[in-house]
């Protein structure tokens, strides 16, 4: 082949060679929208594919160009074209417009707009910890009735025939659920309509409470009754020991043998298992067991407290001082 054929040969070449650019691009498939909520890995993973196919051909124009330029002059107009605009065209090939127009839509925009990442759009969706349920005020328990004088004395006469102990004013109020301040002057007017009537009991305060009592005056056939040849009755070294207990209490036991003179240590256990006395601490500086009567003993006397015991002083000889010397 000479060298004019071979310049026609490549001048037919160059005319009719079509730039990459303008050549038609085989149908490919184009990549899936990504879903919502999705992440930009497989944006990035979708470009690089895209972008190697794209400068496949601009390397091949590239090295048919080299050629023309060499073998032939005339093909020098096709040159310029071919240098001048495959640089500057072959660039928008490579980054395809899909992936740009996608990366918006990757967020979810209804529910936070494309602006808002895809986590925080799902941390929105998630309900928050509904409220405890209010409880329901329980409604208040209704008031008493408030009973009438009659229905209140003949309540507080029932409840005191079948104590066995006296009781005292507030629980007698919180059994019947009345008020204290009525309680208390309706036992004080009992009391007295008992004694105005002469019944052969009556009912006086004993130990903090009340109980119903039978009269003094009375009180021989109240023997003859409960008695009836079984008397139990406490012997003389008991109501001495039980005597010097109830002025003297809290004592020791050492203390009440020195005052009597003599061991009480049987007496008191006896004392003791009658329910007339009972224990109540130890001494600071010996130890020692302390001894005090108890409210079965203010039964029995029908006190209401030890101060109403009597006082000593009119019991007691002229000569207590000749005594005491006597003895030392």
């Amino acid at each position: 082949m000479s060298d004019e054929e071979r310049r026609d040969s490549l001048a037919d070449q160059a005319a009719a060679w079509i730039p990459p650019w303008e050549r038609p691009t085989p149908p490919r498939d184009e990549p899936a929208e990504p879903p919502v909520g999705a992440s930009d890995e497989p944006v990035e993973a979708s470009d690089e594919p895209s972008a190697e196919a794209s400068d496949e051909p601009s390397a091949e124009a590239s090295a048919r160009a080299a050629d023309l330029t060499e073998a032939s002059g005339p093909a020098g107009d096709a040159e310029p074209t071919a240098a001048s605009a495959l640089p500057g065209d072959a660039e928008p090939p490579a980054v395809p417009a899909a992936p740009e127009d996608a990366e918006p839509t990757a967020g979810p925009a209804p529910a936070g707009g494309a602006d808002e990442p895809a986590g925080e759009g799902a941390a929105a969706r998630v309900p928050g910890r509904q409220p405890a349920p209010r409880r329901r005020a329980t409604p208040a328990p209704e008031p008493a009735p408030v009973l009438d004088d009659a229905e209140l004395r003949g309540a507080l006469e029932a409840i005191l025939l079948v104590v066995d102990e006296p009781v005292s004013e507030l629980t007698l109020a919180q059994v019947l659920e009345q008020p204290a301040e009525r309680v208390g002057p309706m036992l004080d007017e009992i009391a007295a309509g008992y004694t105005a009537a002469g019944h052969g009991f009556e009912l006086r305060r004993a130990a903090g409470g009340w109980r119903l009592y039978t009269r003094p005056e009375y009180a021989t056939y109240v023997e003859r009754f409960v008695l009836d040849g079984q008397s139990v009755r406490l012997t003389q070294a008991a109501l001495e020991t039980l005597a010097v207990i109830a002025y003297k209490q809290p004592v020791t036991r050492s203390r009440i043998s020195a005052i009597r003179g003599v061991n009480c240590d049987g007496v008191i256990r006896t004392l003791v298992s009658r329910g007339l006395v009972e224990e109540c601490g130890t001494e600071p500086d010996s130890g020692a067991f302390l001894y005090r009567t108890t409210t079965m003993f203010l039964e029995k006397l029908g006190l209401n407290s030890v101060a109403d015991l009597p006082p000593l002083a009119p019991f007691l000889p002229d000569d207590v001082e000749e005594l005491a010397d006597a003895t030392r």
